[in-house]
């Protein structure tokens, strides 16, 4: 009987020693990759107002991305809805103030309309659009604003990017695997994309 619990208590700390070494070692491979990807980036944009414009539209096509690849076989395995704020945060200027314009407003009519009288005639794919529009629309100046074009808004598009590659990153079961496994490269590239933008621009505010 002892040695059985010994032999589980062995065990337990040798998953615990194992587990701790890959995630240690998924932080080394993801430090390395946002590296390069940063060294790149420095070279094709630099530190400029219109390098952060670009990001912001790379980050916003890769949160799109990887909401039409929820909808799809391809799927995510993260918490999709999340992806609603970061694109609210992380849209370009000039797009956020379009859709808060009247042609955003009869957007959002129609789609609560069409919810609310004929659901059967809403598809599921269009829910998080949707709440996106209505959300750009409703939103109170503090953050369509104020928070929009200050760290406030950065720093939210960073915790989300964070906790969405975690999520991806276990329930692939690590870093490498989330790189070799079927349908991984994309979602991870994916999401590695929507950590730059916020890193990008909060090294920027820093250095300025």
């Amino acid at each position: 009987m002892w040695k059985t619990k010994s032999y589980l208590a062995m065990k337990t700390d040798f998953e615990e020693k194992a587990a701790a070494q890959l995630i240690i070692s998924d932080l080394s491979d993801i430090a390395v990759a946002v590296n390069n990807l940063a060294h790149h980036i420095i070279i094709i944009f630099g530190v400029s107002d219109f390098g952060i414009s670009v990001l912001q539209i790379i980050a916003s096509i890769a949160a799109i991305y990887l909401l039409i690849l929820d909808r799809t076989n391809w799927k995510t395995n993260i918490f999709t809805s999340l992806l609603i704020p970061y694109i609210f945060f992380s849209a370009p200027s000039w797009i956020f103030a379009f859709f808060r314009e009247e042609i955003g407003k009869w957007i959002a009519f129609i789609a609560v309309v069409l919810r609310l009288f004929a659901p059967r005639h809403f598809p599921d794919w269009l829910e998080l659009p949707a709440a996106l529009i209505l959300l750009i629309v409703v939103a109170p100046n503090l953050f369509a604003n104020t928070c929009r074009s200050n760290a406030v808004g950065v720093v939210v598009c960073l915790i989300i990017a964070c906790y969405l590659l975690q999520e991806h990153i276990r329930a692939s079961g690590g870093f490498r695997n989330s790189l070799t496994k079927a349908h991984g490269i994309s979602n991870t590239v994916g999401i590695i994309l929507l950590l730059v933008f916020p890193i990008w621009t909060l090294v920027v505010y820093i250095t300025t």
